[in-house]
């Protein structure tokens, strides 16, 4: 009976070990999926409690702790198992991180030559040490990966000779094998169409990539990468509504950390969600320690603020954006982005300057729609002059555009009184739009304007050519006063009786009453001059 329960003893630990490894396995399956997953936080909390027993445990957490930048604790991780081949690849990244290429490529030479006939692993940690960092031999990597796939068909090893692939100029058809080949044996390896999309990404082939960062997605729903890889895909394609979309969906699946919520903040403002945007920098801003992270949010948080309607905000923001960020790393957009908010808040002079600024380094050929959007802002608040020098500037930029941003040109020098300059802008609108009847009447009344007594008849010819062209029937009939009246005080002083008459009878057709058309008659009779001057100078609408 003594026997009989000592076995029942040892049978009972046997299953209790038994569970324990199992579980250990599943934990450590576990964390390794967190890792390959870039959810670093979480594959460390299930790593760390392993990882003082179990050799691959620690490769990992080490592997992870590289990964979030500390190289220093992660080659203190990888030196607890001095003899492990995995953890010995481990030394070798650390090297390779700390760019001594040389040292990382003999620790891995050395790994690769423990590899016996039936063996691999050594072989392919020695090829994953280089395929996963940067400055290796990528060639020796496929070497090691290839002689290791004639004693294995493992998927990690394809995976890794597709990732050493796609850093070798003309490796993506050679990487694109690798990964198809562990897809076409498991339909739910998450991983490896993540890989298939970000290879069709890097090709710009966008509707591939999607394709198969779904099926990624399909594969493991609790796979963060293929929704963070979709955003920027979705973005990258224009689709901004679906790239959010993807983002949040990232966001509840990854770690969340404050990397992930800065790219999160990116997306948001970049897919023009500026209230969402504003709301989330505002409470990273205090958490961010990096310096030209904080500067990055500032100008998000400022420029989302102008966007969203808080404008004295965003003013303040953005000038400690533009006080902490380096001159050479700010865009021409961001300068024309900052004098859009000093339109909408009518200081006209600084929004002047800061489009300037960014138009001058702007190296867009066509930058119609900034001029123009500048010239109206200047229209709006009645700055004629200003308004005329933005409308100039765009035609000169851009001579093939709207017959309309002709019109304001001329029309904005008129108004502000630049008579010359106007005619000179109308006599290109002419040229440009031979056909435009606006043309000739502002013309017409730019020339008037300097012949405001009517004596010279500069402005007959472009006012009688309109007239003939809109006939007596145009419904804008103080355009057509303004025409008729300058050509009577012309005639008249002129003594042309024959044109006068005539005149005189189109006025009375349009206005009986016409005030000048009596003062000219009045002066007929008297043999005086009429008091009344050319309309010429007067405002009227297109």
């Amino acid at each position: 009976m003594k026997y009989t329960s000592n076995k029942v003893i040892i049978t009972l630990l046997a299953v209790v070990f038994a569970l324990s490894a199992s579980a250990q396995d599943a934990s450590l399956a576990g964390g390794m999926k967190m890792y390959y997953y870039k959810k670093y936080q979480s594959a460390r909390k299930i790593l760390e409690p392993l990882a003082a027993t179990d050799p691959k445990a620690n490769y990992f957490l080490g592997l992870t702790v590289l990964e979030s930048g500390n190289i220093k604790e992660a080659n203190s991780i990888f030196s607890k198992f001095p003899e492990d081949p995995a953890n010995i690849s481990g030394v070798a990244r650390v090297a390779f991180a700390n760019k001594n290429v040389s040292n990382g490529m003999q620790i891995a030479k050395d790994l690769a030559s423990k590899s016996r006939k039936k063996e691999w692993q050594q072989e392919k940690f020695a090829a994953d040490a280089i395929a996963y960092t940067d400055g290796g031999d990528y060639q020796q990597a496929v070497t090691w990966y290839k002689d290791v796939l004639t004693k294995t068909d493992d998927a990690d090893v394809h995976i890794g000779m597709g990732d050493v692939y796609r850093k070798i100029p003309g490796g993506a058809g050679d990487a694109m094998t690798n990964y198809e080949h562990v897809t076409d044996k498991d339909a739910k390896n998450s991983l490896a169409f993540s890989r298939i999309g970000d290879t069709w990404y890097e090709a710009r082939n966008y509707p591939s990539a999607l394709d198969n960062y779904a099926k990624a997605k399909d594969a493991d729903p609790s796979n963060p990468l293929p929704y963070k890889s979709l955003a920027d895909a979705y973005y990258r394609s224009g689709n901004y509504p679906k790239a959010l979309e993807n983002m949040k969906k990232y966001m509840e699946l990854s770690d969340n950390t404050l990397a992930d919520q800065k790219l999160y903040v990116e997306l948001m403002y970049n897919a023009k969600s500026y209230c969402d945007a504003a709301d989330l920098a505002k409470k990273l801003l205090p958490l961010q320690t990096d310096p030209a992270a904080k500067t990055e949010l500032y100008g998000i948080l400022g420029f989302s603020q102008a966007e969203c309607g808080d404008s004295m905000q965003a003013l303040n923001n953005l000038h400690t954006y533009f006080k902490m960020q380096a001159p050479s790393k700010i865009t021409p957009g961001a300068y024309i982005q900052f004098g859009k908010l000093f339109l909408k808040m009518g200081q006209l002079d600084s929004a002047g300057y800061y489009y300037t600024k960014g138009i001058s380094g702007d190296t867009a050929k066509n930058k119609t729609d900034i001029y123009r959007e500048v010239a109206e802002a200047f229209k709006t608040k009645k700055n004629y002059c200003k308004s005329a020098e933005w409308y100039d500037n765009l035609i000169k930029a851009n001579p093939e555009t709207q017959q309309l941003d002709y019109f304001w040109r001329g029309c904005m020098f008129y108004y502000c009184k630049d008579y010359p300059s106007a005619l000179k802008a109308f006599d290109d609108y002419k040229t440009k739009y031979p056909d435009a009847n606006p043309a000739y009447y502002w013309r017409g009344r730019a020339a008037a304007a300097i012949d405001s007594e009517g004596k010279e008849g500069t402005a007959v010819a472009d006012f009688t050519t309109w007239l003939n062209k809109v006939g007596p029937n145009y419904d804008k009939k103080n355009d057509m006063k303004i025409a008729l009246e300058y050509l009577l005080i012309y005639y008249y002083n002129k003594k042309d009786n024959d044109n006068l008459k005539a005149t005189e009878e189109k006025v009375r057709a349009m206005d009986p009453n016409n005030s000048l058309l009596k003062q000219i008659e009045d002066a007929e009779k008297s043999g005086t001059s009429p008091a009344h001057k050319s309309g010429g100078a007067g405002k009227s609408k297109k």
